[in-house]
């Protein structure tokens, strides 16, 4: 879920190294933990850190009234259905009525559709398959204050490099007013009706992500961006998809979205595989 200027003089390009590998540095420096004692004296460091790479007052204070997110927790440290077969996840995750409900939204959205596949050469079904899989077609974007559960995680050891990017990434929506400090998401600070984490909405969102325009446009555009290729296949072993193993690590999660969105592109029925 990349930028960059270039430098006219030799000088330049050295400061902004050692001023991008200091940033590297002090990106974890703040004391990670693993349970809630430690979360108010890591956001004050934390905070410390961010003004000094230049993280606007607005931000730093939306950070400084995060609260701990037990429930964010508990959720991370509990995601077992990607541990399950593919037949399983599928019933557990709604794929046939994901899929029956997909073919009318197609058709429904056909406009959005033709010019989206036109501009990023993404068909309507991949997209259909993850907007179902991620929020039942923006009917369940997540409640989570999402900076407290992004700030939880970049605290919490457990993956504490992973979510410090994300962490930053927030902090500068933020500060750019295209996040609000108060946005609600899911529980690991995903937004939107495609659910894009921070650092994938400054990379490829477009416009306010819950809108569901907006929300096709960007996740196609990160497709694209992965070596999406107009034309070519996208179920396993086929080209576009290592586009969608981009989109989510879990190979369950992976081989459902291209098994789905064959079926709502016109691929057999939503139990045929």
């Amino acid at each position: 879920m990349t930028k960059g200027g270039n430098m006219l003089k030799t000088t330049g390009a050295a400061l902004a190294l050692v001023m991008l590998t200091s940033v590297g540095e002090n990106a974890i420096a703040a004391q990670c933990g693993n349970g809630p004692g430690g979360f108010e004296a890591w956001k004050q460091q934390f905070s410390e850190e961010a003004r000094a790479k230049g993280v606007g007052q607005t931000a730093v204070g939306a950070l400084m009234q995060t609260n701990y997110a037990s429930a964010t927790i508990a959720a991370d440290r509990g995601q077992r259905s990607f541990g399950l077969s593919l037949d399983q996840f599928l019933a557990k995750r709604g794929a046939a009525a994901i899929v029956a409900r997909g073919r009318s939204m197609k058709q429904s959205h056909a406009a959005l559709f033709a010019s989206i596949e036109q501009r990023y050469g993404v068909p309507p079904g991949p997209l259909i398959a993850i907007w179902g899989m991620e929020t039942g077609f923006g009917s369940q974007r997540g409640n989570q204050h999402m900076l407290s559960s992004i700030a939880t995680l970049a605290y919490d050891c457990r993956r504490s490099e992973f979510f410090t990017d994300q962490l930053y990434a927030a902090l500068k929506l933020i500060d750019h007013g295209q996040l609000s400090p108060s946005q609600r998401g899911s529980m690991h600070g995903e937004v939107g009706q495609t659910q894009f984490m921070p650092k994938t909405i400054l990379n490829y969102g477009i416009g306010n992500l819950d809108n569901a325009a907006n929300a096709l446009t960007s996740t196609a555009n990160f497709l694209h961006a992965n070596g999406w290729r107009a034309g070519a296949g996208y179920q396993p072993g086929e080209p576009n998809f290592a586009a969608i193993e981009a989109w989510n690590a879990a190979g369950v999660y992976q081989k459902a979205i291209a098994l789905m969105g064959r079926q709502i592109d016109g691929g057999g029925s939503a139990a045929a595989r």
